[in-house]
């Protein structure tokens, strides 16, 4: 794996899952940055690699048969280098399994819903009792699933996998999500292990500096408004 991975990134809790495999792995690597807050997932040429206009993506010049490929989605990506590497993704198909239903639970669960608790509670221009309270609620039962999962083992699935990597960055921002980890003993100890971990840490500080504490009107429009929905 001579050839670098380039990763269209942004500091944001799916873009982290990419830049910790990569830091976990040891896998060489290239940042694009992809500003959402300035409109850079809407160019054509980043739309030809995420047709869906969402970041994080990577293309492996040594992809398949030694040709190119795009990836995009984050779990696919995940699943992609793991398959690549042959890392954090077991072989065995119960520990496989076992990774992947965790996996897509961040998928389908934990990213979804705490993302609308991050936005109900701090960007929605108008405050909605009843947003605020289901999704601060869908948040508080996700993270007892997962306290109660990992009760009596030491990560989602027994061992370290792609399923930690894609959880750990969506509960960093715990707080903003209403939460307490107090309250979560079984997560707050698997928080703070995985946090532990050198390449966690070195995949959490990518371009961390870039990202603005506040959010101007151009953000606001590009990532919330009428931007989203244009047919490109």
């Amino acid at each position: 794996m001579n050839k670098p991975i380039d990763l269209y990134y942004w500091p944001t809790p799916n873009g982290q899952k990419i830049s910790i495999f990569l830091e976990e792995a040891g896998v060489p690597y290239t940042v694009h940055p992809v500003d959402i807050g300035n409109g850079d997932q809407f160019t054509p040429e980043f739309l030809q690699i995420s047709p869906n206009n969402k970041m994080p993506a990577i293309v492996d010049p040594d992809g398949p048969g030694g040709r190119p490929i795009a990836v995009f989605e984050s779990g696919a990506i995940l699943v992609y280098l793991a398959e690549k590497t042959g890392m954090f993704l077991p072989q065995e198909k119960r520990g496989r399994y076992a990774v992947l239903q965790w996996l897509f639970f961040q998928m389908g669960g934990v990213g979804p819903m705490l993302g609308q608790a991050h936005h109900f509670r701090g960007y929605a221009p108008e405050r909605i009792e009843y947003a605020i309270n289901r999704y601060t609620r869908e948040a508080g039962r996700l993270y007892g699933v997962m306290d109660k999962q990992l009760a009596g083992r030491e990560f989602m699935a027994g061992e370290y996998s792609i399923a930690d990597m894609a959880i750990y960055p969506w509960i960093v921002p715990y707080e903003r999500q209403g939460q307490n980890l107090r309250d979560f003993p079984h997560l707050k100890r698997w928080f703070e292990k995985t946090g532990a971990r050198p390449g966690v840490q070195r995949g959490m500080l990518v371009l961390k500096d870039k990202r603005s504490p506040g959010m101007s009107d151009k953000a606001r429009e590009n990532l919330f408004g009428n931007n989203q929905y244009q047919r490109r």
